[in-house]
């Protein structure tokens, strides 16, 4: 039998990236649901001060993290030199997707990676700078 991966909330308390009422949402399921999870204030500011939480984070096994856009998240574990390990980490967008979709990948038992599938897409206008969506 597997060990279920832990679940990292992030309540992206400076950047305030994620809607308000997703965050809250997904909050609230994770502590009525009685699954263990670990929340922190936000991810980015615990980048910018490399905090070795980070690391003990992406060494402790298989993850499930709610947050941002899952390039982002990887790309603040890397810059505080604490790499999410890539077939282990799974990163659900809260500014994209709805509280009860990542609630519902949170709380499944199997882990669904952000693998590349080897096909390009062309980014959404949520994710290009505004100087290139008006282009």
């Amino acid at each position: 039998m597997t060990t279920p991966p832990r679940i990292l909330y992030c309540n992206c308390t400076y950047a305030q990236v994620v809607p308000k009422e997703v965050k809250e949402a997904v909050l609230k399921k994770l502590c009525e649901s009685g699954v263990a999870f670990d929340a922190v204030a936000d991810l980015c500011e615990m980048s910018a001060r490399l905090d070795p939480a980070l690391k003990r984070l992406a060494d402790g096994g298989a993850v499930k993290i709610a947050a941002c856009y899952p390039r982002a998240v990887k790309w603040l574990f890397h810059a505080a030199k604490a790499p999410l390990p890539i077939e282990a980490a799974e990163i659900l967008n809260m500014r994209v997707q709805s509280a009860d979709e990542v609630a519902n990948a949170l709380f499944s038992a199997e882990l669904q990676p952000n693998l590349p599938t080897g096909k390009a897409t062309k980014p959404s206008a949520v994710e290009l700078p505004k100087s290139e969506v008006a282009a």
